[in-house]
Formats: structure tokens, sequence, C-alpha cells
């Protein structure tokens, strides 16, 4: 018994002692945990309006519950056709930046790892990743300003050397690959810089062996470079996989016009069309719930799917 009570003594006396050595880095941790909890848990409460009849005068704990035990605005946006476009026309837009965007990075830092002019690239990498800092309002006024049929700069050049103008705004098909490159652009330098960083961790020995034995530049590339970055991938395409249903806002809406709404109304603008303006906020969280949780089921799977295969995953 004593040597039970002298334990929990000593343990917490060593308690006691972590805490006074190292209380501010929990004064610290507290700053962003309190954050979370009053910006993001509190918030959560409000999840009940999408099994519930909102109504501005009532808390969501007096509000009535909606028909079919509650799941009636679930059935009300699967049954509803703008919705059921704007979850085609998101999924498609993603898998397509997932597709041709996911690997553009990898090549630009492979590329930038070859060059042996440091200086040029530096002037490469800081061209590359400038296009981040700026708004979606703002590229899409550049795009409008390039690329409208008529007047935009691009196709007045096209037209000067006898080709015909390139509808990049203004037809779906076009449109959505107009989408998909200037995300590309916007993008692709601040994510380089991940995995540039990740080449640092390379050991140098490896290329120097690889020279000793004869390798030439694409297979270092192959069997040193791309192994020590496949965690790093691994890591992003299991967060990329965890958006595949997610929608921006701003690019979709900044790029969008009548002529290819169509293709362009994704479940974020489905939501301000419906929420923000039609004040049917039930339908819209009830939205927004699903979006949420099929993309949590998508970040589970991909990440188990990638431990199955014998990566780490993100957890």
């Amino acid at each position: 018994m004593q040597q039970v009570l002298s334990h929990g003594r000593n343990r917490k006396r060593a308690v006691i002692n972590y805490l006074s050595k190292y209380w501010t880095l929990y004064l610290m941790l507290s700053i962003p945990i309190t954050y979370f909890i009053i910006f993001r848990y509190i918030p959560m409460t409000y999840i009940q309006i999408a099994f519930k009849k909102y109504s501005i005068i009532q808390n969501p704990w007096q509000m009535p519950w909606a028909k079919n035990n509650g799941f009636e605005y679930f059935i009300r946006a699967f049954s509803n056709r703008d919705f059921l476009y704007a979850l085609r026309n998101t999924v498609m837009l993603n898998l397509l930046d997932l597709i041709i965007g996911f690997p553009a990075p990898i090549i630009l830092a492979l590329l930038l790892n070859e060059l042996t002019f440091k200086r040029f690239k530096r002037f490469t990498q800081s061209v590359a990743y400038m296009p981040h800092f700026l708004s979606w309002i703002i590229i899409s006024g550049l795009a409008k300003q390039l690329l409208a049929p008529s007047t935009g700069l691009v196709n007045i050049a096209l037209n000067k050397l006898g080709f015909a103008s390139i509808p990049f705004l203004t037809k779906p098909g076009h449109w959505v690959a107009t989408y998909v490159f200037l995300g590309i652009w916007k993008n692709v330098g601040w994510n380089t810089i991940i995995y540039l960083a990740a080449l640092t961790n390379i050991n140098p020995e490896l290329y120097e062996a690889s020279a000793i034995d004869g390798a030439g530049r694409f297979q270092n590339i192959r069997y040193i470079t791309l192994p020590g970055l496949r965690p790093t991938i691994v890591t992003l395409l299991i967060l990329s996989l965890g958006h595949i249903l997610g929608s921006e806002f701003d690019r979709p809406f900044a790029l969008s016009n009548s002529l290819v709404s169509g293709v362009s109304n994704v479940i974020s603008i489905f939501v301000y069309q419906y929420g923000v303006r039609g004040l049917q906020f039930s339908l819209t969280t009830a939205v927004g719930l699903f979006q949420s949780v099929i993309s949590v089921f998508f970040l589970l799977g991909a990440n188990a799917f990638a431990k199955k295969f014998g990566e780490r995953g993100i957890w």
C-alpha cells in the first residue's frame, strides 16, 4: 500500500515538474484549441438544421423535425435536378483537376531539381508560385480580357494569324479545359514547393553512388528521386481524394457565365443560390452535410487503401 502511495506521489510530482517546465507551450497551444472550439466545433450544433424545418425566430433545439424521420430535405435534394447537375459537375471538375493537375507540380519539381543554374532555378520557381497569391476575381478578370471571343488578346492574335477564334469561356468543353488550365497555372508553383522540400531529404550519396554505376538522369529520377518523393505524393494524393466532392466557390463562380452554366454550376454555387439567395437553409445544410460525410469516407478509404499497399498514410 505504501509503495502504491509513494508511486502516486512520484508520478504527481513528475507531472507538476513537467508542467512547470513546459507551461508556456501549453499556453500557446490553448489559443488554437480555443479557436477550433469556438469557430469549428460549437457551430457544428447547427448541423441539425438539415433534419429540421428552419425558422429564423427559433434556435435549432426548438425547431420542429422535418418529415420522413428528419430526412425530408435529403430526399428533396436528390429529387432536385439542379443539385444532381451540380453534383455531377463537382465530381467531373475535381477529377479533371486531380488527373491533370496533380502530376503537374511533381513534374515541375523534377525539372527544377535537375537545373544546374541556381539563379535561373530560383527565378523560375518565383515566377511559378506568384499566381498563387492572386485571387480568382483577379484571375477571372485577366482571363476575360485575354480569352474573350472577339475582344480577347489571344483571339485577336489568332485572327491576325488567319485562325478562327476559340470560345475559351463560352463553350462548355472549352470552358472546362480553360478552368482546369487556370487552376494548374495558379497552384502548380505553390505545390511544387512541397515537393522541392521533400527532395532535400533524399540522401545525396545515393546520386553519387548511381553516378559511379553509370546511371543517367532518367534512371536517377526513376530509381532515386521518385521513390524518395513517394511518401509525400501519397499523402497529398490522399488529401486530394478527400476533397473530390468538395468545391471552391470563388473559382467556378468568377469564371462562370450563363452560356456554360450546365458545366460550371457546382455544389457551392447550388448552396449559394438556394441557401443565401433562396433562403432554403435546411435544404442547403443537408447538401453540405452530405458533401462533408462523403468527403470523409473518401479520405478514410484512400488512407486505408494506401496502408494496404504498405504506405504510411496520413495517420
